[in-house]
């Protein structure tokens, strides 16, 4: 057996020997004597270096034909944070399996997404991941039904379903291969079982995670019946592939030194199928993938924000549970105050966007879809002329995939698209890049409160060359120092 993707097995074992838990999620480590894999944390005994292989997605280590260590559960990590580095084609690829789209619209249109062939794209995974689409998505659905098996109180022949697999007998034979267990072996573990349609996750992140901010941040820009926030809380609409359904997001600080820490995320699903996605998508709004270390390592001893960055550890840049909306919310914001765009933003939601009953105090809407907005009036929306046609144009770009922002075409070929649209322009498109597509080397050298921060720091733009790759969270160190602290919200 050999390593699997560009790893390298000499650095991979020492990480291994040093249970350095910045590398959970990154590489997984299978051990042949046992014939299990685990994170590079696990406190078992560190095996011998000859019996061990490294493989860059739980997918490749199941393919390999390991089981997950029952210890350390290693399929419970976050993410690598170098898919969001690189944003290659195995990068972006994995987002969107992440979100459920390989059971939605299979192989075939993850290739479409991407921009490869089926085939092509296969090869690819298979080099870069060690398995294969149709793996990756297998070992996604695992852990959903592992999720759902743990913390509800579904039957397990709904749970099977809900999770994405097409017969009870391949979900049982799945969780047997990969955690040595069957469905009512790992339900029997649980701690606790919430009621029908609600799911309770523990969202893993790397610490340190500045909670407290990125709570702070979300209040800040709340739009009203899509969202709400209070002291230690985020909730909001969620729409999602098969039906609408909520989350409730308790944030707060996780200290250094844990290695992984624990979002606690409540959804409420009409529909238990989108289980993944719905977690997916909230792990993106939280950044969860993440490496802080990496970053706060290589900006805090910058001479203009080095202090901003050791003031406040593992700072994340928000990202977004839909693309289209982050977009039309960009528009929304162009040249007014960030009150003036929660305003305006709650008054397109009222009148165009979907109502829903979600039992939630605050929570009345889904955000107005781009079909549902490309059929708009500008001139009959609450803002300038200009910016109404702009708002317009872009759900027409969407609607006719002209631009698309499920994270799997290439961010560059993405920014191109947005600029060639009337109305948007470079802050506009390298907003959307920072947070709907999650790039973490994006920067707004024009913002005007950008400006002012470093003024007052004694910088100016051309600082920024200093902080790439990371330009995006040193962005949100300077905006970090404007933002109020979360109090209740009108609705509370």
């Amino acid at each position: 057996m050999t390593p699997t993707g560009h790893l390298d097995p000499d650095s991979c074992y020492r990480a291994v020997q040093s249970r350095d838990r910045r590398f959970d999620g990154v590489f997984y480590t299978a051990v042949s004597t046992t014939g299990i894999y685990c994170r590079p944390s696990c406190p078992a005994r560190t095996p011998a270096a000859r019996n061990v292989t490294f493989h860059a997605t739980a997918a490749s280590a199941h393919a390999a034909g390991y089981r997950a260590c029952k210890r350390c559960l290693p399929d419970a990590t976050p993410g690598s944070p170098e898919w969001d580095v690189a944003a290659d084609a195995a990068g972006r690829a994995m987002r969107l399996i992440a979100d459920g789209l390989v059971d939605r619209e299979g192989v075939d249109g993850l290739a479409r997404r991407v921009g490869y062939t089926p085939r092509h794209l296969g090869r690819l995974l298979t080099q870069e991941l060690g398995a294969a689409p149709l793996a990756l998505a297998r070992a996604r659905r695992a852990q959903s039904a592992r999720v759902l098996i743990e913390t509800t109180d579904l039957p397990l022949t709904d749970v099977a379903f809900a999770a994405g697999f097409t017969s009870v007998r391949q979900f049982n034979e799945t969780l047997r291969e990969i955690y040595a267990a069957s469905p009512t072996e790992l339900r029997g573990r649980r701690g606790g079982a919430d009621s029908h349609g609600t799911v309770t996750m523990r969202l893993p992140v790397r610490t340190p995670f500045a909670g407290a901010r990125l709570l702070d941040f979300l209040a800040f820009h709340v739009v009203p019946g899509v969202e709400a926030a209070g002291p230690g809380w985020y909730a909001r609409t969620l729409d999602l592939p098969h039906a609408p359904g909520t989350v409730h997001v308790e944030l707060a600080d996780l200290p250094a030194g844990t290695g992984t820490g624990f979002v606690v995320a409540r959804f409420r699903l009409q529909d238990l199928r989108d289980t993944a996605a719905a977690s997916e998508r909230v792990r993106r709004l939280l950044d969860a993938d993440c490496d802080p270390r990496a970053v706060d390592e290589h900006l805090r001893d910058d001479p203009v924000i080095g202090s901003l960055v050791r003031a406040t550890p593992g700072l994340r840049v928000p990202g977004q549970v839909d693309g289209d909306e982050t977009a039309f919310r960009t528009v929304v914001g162009q040249q007014v105050s960030v009150t003036g765009a929660r305003t305006v933003g709650g008054r397109i939601v009222a009148a165009h966007g979907r109502p829903v009953e979600t039992g939630v105090p605050g929570l009345t809407h889904l955000f107005p879809d781009a079909a549902t907005l490309a059929e708009v009036d500008p001139e009959t929306l609450p803002m300038p002329r200009a910016r109404g046609r702009a708002l317009v144009g872009l759900a027409a770009a969407l609607v006719a995939e002209r631009v698309v922002l499920d994270r799997g075409p290439d961010r560059d070929d993405v920014r191109r698209s947005l600029l060639e649209l009337p109305g948007i322009g470079p802050w506009t498109a390298d907003y959307v890049a920072m947070r709907a597509l999650g790039h973490p080397d994006a920067f707004l050298p024009t913002d005007l409160a950008v400006k002012k921060v470093l003024a007052g720091l004694g910088g100016t733009a051309d600082d920024a060359e200093r902080w790439r790759p990371w330009r995006s969270y040193a962005l949100m160190h300077l905006w970090n120092t404007l933002m109020p602290a979360t109090g209740p919200t009108e609705d509370d």
